[in-house]
């Protein structure tokens, strides 16, 4: 494998990565204003078949992700109205949509199965593609891998740059505190919980009209519970959370090329490497297995491995709220 093919395999890794790192800074924007949206695999299957057929029958890419981006925020506002106004279990709410959006994109897409229809264009950034390795690999995709790493930086900073993110995480946090400082908590939760879904949605047509172009039953099934893993992985941060769906989209890359080399194997044990990977790296991140393994570890890797492998979720993380 020469290095031409090795920078085509990492462009593709990133390709293949950027509507999961959508999702994730959407479920990490919802999580840490204390909202766990469940339905993320059903709404990513619908959004899917929603971007892809408005696309189609508009003829238009920007109308086909805004379509995606609407039912995604819908999901999550009926995850948010259960919990926050009808005081619900916010996972059993999440399950049962995820479930619905399972069968209604099953349903509802047997008409535009295995049709033809637009795809988002490349688009190569002038003198910046021609940087050695980079350019290829960071400057010669499409918008939707651009604006998924613009998200992750634009996430971050208001996350932990801004008043405003401050007073998300508060939500999630420490909502009783943040209500008495006069933090409206139960319109932000609505707010940035409708925000993480339309992103969810936002990734579900990347799927459709960029990754996997075309609409299929089960077109993105099992992604969304992969995204809800990287969120835990990444310590509800979009930084961690990016690097876990780049890691997730190498070991697919990864099961590709070991196919290839041992066809005698069968393809179920390639396709479940990835999933074995984010099993593993879950009870890694476990407080169990963590403490035991940084007390091992040489006293200058100590702290970059705790920030890996320690972290806690918001504390009112699905908790009810009471601010009345």
């Amino acid at each position: 494998m020469d290095s031409t093919q090795l920078i085509a395999i990492f462009g593709s890794i990133l390709l293949q990565s950027a509507p999961l790192i959508i999702a994730v800074c959407g479920e990490t924007i919802s999580e840490r204003a204390g909202v766990i949206n469940l339905s993320l695999d059903g709404s990513l299957l619908l959004s899917a078949l929603a971007g892809f057929a408005a696309a189609l029958l508009t003829g238009s890419l920007l109308l086909g992700f805004l379509a995606a981006a609407a039912v995604g925020a819908v999901f999550a506002l009926i995850v948010a109205f259960g919990s926050l106004h009808l005081r619900q279990n916010q996972v059993a709410i999440g399950f049962v949509l995820a479930m619905l959006g399972d069968s209604l994109s099953a349903f509802l897409g047997q008409n535009y199965t295995r049709l033809p229809g637009p795809s988002v264009p490349a688009w190569h950034i002038p003198l910046l593609k021609d940087i050695p390795v980079l350019g290829p690999i960071l400057f010669r995709q499409d918008a939707v891998v651009y604006f998924a790493l613009l998200l992750v930086g634009a996430t971050w900073w208001f996350l932990f740059r801004t008043r405003a993110g401050l007073e998300l995480r508060s939500a999630g946090e420490r909502p009783e505190a943040a209500f008495t400082r006069g933090v409206a908590v139960r319109k932000l939760r609505y707010i940035y919980a409708v925000l993480g879904g339309a992103l969810v949605g936002i990734a579900g047509a990347a799927y459709s009209l960029d990754v996997k172009i075309g609409w299929a039953e089960g077109h993105t099934r099992g992604m969304g519970w992969i995204a809800l893993a990287i969120v835990i992985f990444g310590g509800w941060s979009p930084l961690r959370g990016a690097l876990g769906a780049v890691l997730f989209g190498a070991t697919k890359a990864l099961a590709t090329v070991l196919q290839r080399s041992f066809p005698q194997v069968a393809l179920v044990a390639f396709n479940a490497v990835p999933w074995l990977l984010m099993i593993l790296v879950l009870v890694l991140v476990s407080g169990r297995l963590a403490a035991p393994l940084l007390a091992r570890a040489p006293a200058a890797l100590r702290r970059p491995l705790r920030g890996l492998l320690q972290a806690a979720p918001p504390a009112a993380l699905g908790q009810p709220l009471d601010d009345n």
